[in-house]
C-alpha cells in the first residue's frame, strides 16, 4: 500500500486524531500568511483629459509640423552632377555624401594649377640668377644703379607670382573637395531638386535638409490678427494625429512682412514636448491662442468639486490625486470655464471625482482607455 493511502486510512480510523491534525494544519497556514507583509492596495483607476480652450476663447491655425533647422544644400563649385546618392525621405548622417559632381573638369582645373606653380618657380629661378650676376657686376662698378634696381625688381615680381600660384594651387585642391557635397548635420532629406547629369551653378540649391533636433509649428497669422502676437507669446499645440491632447508652445518668430500673395505672416511656434512625445515632420497640427480677456481653458462639469466651499479639480501628480483650487467663470451647460489654478498641461479628474481622498493613489487613463503618465510635483 502506498504512503499517502496509508496516512488517508490512519486518519479514518482515528477522527479524534484527525481533527487534531486539522486545527495544527489550520494555524501552520494562518501563521505562514501573517508572516508576510500586507501588499499595498491598487490605485484606483480614473479617467482623466487635460482642460480644453474655453468657447469663444481661442483662435485656431492650421499649422505643419518642421524642423527647427531647415538647411539649403548646394555645391561650392559649378559643373555636371555624375551621382546622385540620396532621395527625398533619407536619412543621412553627418558628413554622409549627397551628390557628386563630374570630377574631370575639377581634375583638369587642379593640374592646370600645378602647371602655372611649375612655369611660375621657374621664372622665379631665372630672375634670381639674373639678380645675382648683376649684383656682382654692381658691386663692381660695371652696371648701373637703375640696372641692379631693375633685376631685384623683376626677382621680386617672380616670387610673389609664385605664391599667387600656389594659392591658386591650393584652391583647385578644395574645389576637387567640393565636388562632393557632403551633409553637414544628421537629419532628414525634406527637398531634391537635381538629378544626375544635371548641370548645376554654383550656390544652386540641390537638397533640403531638416536637421534632428527640435521640432517646430509653422502657421501663417492673417493681417487682422498679427499685431495681436508677439514673439515670447504662449500657445497650445494639438495634432491631427492625436486630438485631444495639447501641448504647450511659444512663439519663436514673425515675419517682418506679409506674404505678398497670401497677405499672410509666416510664423514659428517652438513645442515643448513631454517626455516620451514624438512629432513627424510634415505632421498638421493646429495652433490655439488665447482671446485677450477671455478664460483660456475649461474643464467638464464632471471634474469640478467643493471642499470646503471652494471649488477645486484633481490633477495628476506623481501617480496621485491631488486637490486644486481653481477659479471658475460663469457655468456652461456641459463645461466651466477655469479662469486661474490649471495649466493647460495638467491631468484632470473627469469622473468619480467625489469619491476621491487627497494624494490618493491614483491609475490614469484617457478617453482611449491608454495609460497617462502623471506629471512630477512641482519643486
Amino acid at each position: 500500500m502506498r504512503p499517502g493511502r496509508s496516512f488517508h486510512a490512519f486518519l479514518l480510523r482515528c477522527p479524534r486524531r484527525a481533527a487534531v491534525a486539522g486545527v495544527l494544519l489550520s494555524a501552520l497556514l494562518l501563521a505562514a500568511c501573517g508572516s508576510g507583509e500586507s501588499a499595498e492596495p491598487p490605485g484606483r483607476p480614473v479617467l482623466v483629459q487635460q482642460p480644453t480652450p474655453a468657447t469663444g476663447a481661442m483662435q485656431a491655425f492650421a499649422g505643419e509640423i518642421r524642423a527647427r533647422h531647415e538647411t539649403p544644400l548646394a555645391f561650392r563649385v559649378g559643373g555636371k552632377i555624375a551621382r546622385r546618392l540620396v532621395d527625398v525621405g533619407d536619412r543621412v548622417a553627418a558628413g554622409q555624401a549627397l551628390a557628386e559632381l563630374d570630377a574631370g573638369d575639377l581634375r583638369l582645373n587642379r593640374q592646370a594649377a600645378e602647371a602655372q606653380l611649375a612655369a611660375a618657380q621657374a621664372d622665379a629661378r631665372l630672375a634670381a640668377a639674373e639678380f645675382e650676376r648683376v649684383a656682382v657686376l654692381f658691386e663692381r662698378q660695371l652696371v648701373s644703379r637703375s640696372m641692379y634696381d631693375a633685376r631685384r625688381s623683376a626677382r621680386d615680381a617672380a616670387e610673389s607670382r609664385v605664391a599667387q600660384a600656389r594659392a591658386q594651387l591650393d584652391v583647385a585642391g578644395n574645389q576637387a573637395d567640393y565636388g562632393v557635397l557632403r551633409a553637414p548635420a544628421a537629419g532628414v532629406i525634406a527637398l531634391r531638386q537635381v538629378e544626375a547629369g544635371q548641370v548645376v551653378a554654383p550656390g544652386q540649391m540641390a537638397f533640403g535638409l531638416a536637421e534632428d533636433g527640435e521640432r517646430e509649428v509653422a502657421i501663417a497669422l492673417p493681417e487682422a490678427d498679427v499685431g495681436r502676437f508677439a514673439v515670447g507669446r504662449d500657445v497650445l499645440v494639438e495634432l491631427w494625429a492625436d486630438p485631444g491632447r495639447r501641448v504647450p508652445g511659444t512663439i519663436r518668430e514673425i515675419a517682418p512682412a506679409a506674404d505678398a500673395q497670401a497677405r499672410t505672416f509666416a510664423a514659428r511656434v517652438a513645442l515643448r514636448l513631454p517626455d516620451g512625445m514624438a512629432v513627424e515632420l510634415g505632421q498638421s497640427a493646429r495652433v490655439y491662442a488665447a482671446r485677450e480677456g477671455a478664460a483660456a481653458l475649461s474643464v467638464p462639469l464632471s471634474a469640478l468639486t467643493e471642499i470646503d466651499g471652494r471649488p477645486v479639480v484633481w490633477v495628476l501628480r506623481d501617480g496621485r490625486a491631488v486637490a486644486a483650487p481653481v477659479r471658475t467663470g460663469p457655468y456652461g451647460e456641459s463645461d466651466v470655464p477655469v479662469l486661474s489654478g490649471l495649466e493647460p498641461d495638467d491631468w484632470v479628474v473627469v469622473s468619480g471625482v467625489h469619491l476621491l481622498r487627497d494624494g490618493e493613489s491614483v491609475r490614469p487613463v484617457d478617453r482611449q482607455n491608454r495609460p497617462v503618465a502623471a506629471a512630477p510635483t512641482a519643486g
